[in-house]
């Protein structure tokens, strides 16, 4: 079983997805941001590291994948390859932070590595505001993110809620952090836990 954590940057999804992970003693999958070796100089300049970014997360994201399809243990992974290539990448060539040339390359190489993976059985978004994500960034105080754009944030939250509506992979939850604070309240907690319940096991629907 494969259930994975979407979202924004500074949705919350590394939190949720080791908290999970502890209640239903999943095995967790998290997103190598500390140790993707472009990322400092991405932020510093997106035009030139957009593209060896991208293709670090992505073949990172594969074999986290191809990984988890060998090991047939049941997981929770944090962010999709999904959303490199319908959010992240696209994003930056809209911006004009990716040549075509370099856009194509990467999605030619989604296309390629999609024929040999499965999409999550279930899929947990976490929707947030602007100013939510901005305050839980400012929170986590990485120095790398103090260099990223409210138009940034703006425009993939627009890509995510474009994404969303048409997401049709698998079984899919939507969480308004706006709303909960599961990090520190055990009862919001709850709630999602009964939620996801529910979704892949039909249980108190």
């Amino acid at each position: 079983m494969h259930v994975a954590v979407a979202g924004n940057i500074g949705s919350g999804k590394t939190t949720l997805t080791t908290l999970l992970a502890k209640h239903f003693k999943w095995d967790a999958h998290y997103e190598s941001v500390d140790e993707n070796p472009y990322l400092n100089d991405f932020y510093e300049d997106m035009q030139r590291w957009s593209f060896n970014v991208q293709i670090f997360f992505l073949n990172t994201r594969f074999n986290q994948l191809v990984k988890i399809i060998k090991e047939g243990k049941k997981v929770i992974q944090d962010r999709t390859i999904y959303e490199d290539a319908h959010i992240f990448a696209p994003n930056l060539h809209a911006m004009g932070l990716m040549t075509t040339r370099d856009f194509n390359t990467y999605l030619n190489l989604f296309n390629l590595m999609t024929q040999f993976i499965s999409p999550p059985d279930l899929l947990i978004y976490l929707r947030g505001t602007v100013p939510a994500l901005v305050n839980q960034i400012e929170k986590r105080g990485r120095p790398y993110e103090n260099s990223i754009r409210i138009d940034y944030l703006k425009r993939l939250n627009e890509r995510y809620e474009a994404w969303i509506t048409q997401y049709e992979l698998g079984k899919l939850l939507v969480i308004d952090i706006d709303e909960m604070n599961f990090a520190e309240n055990s009862e919001q907690l709850g709630e999602i836990v009964t939620r996801v319940q529910a979704e892949l096991h039909g249980l108190f629907k």
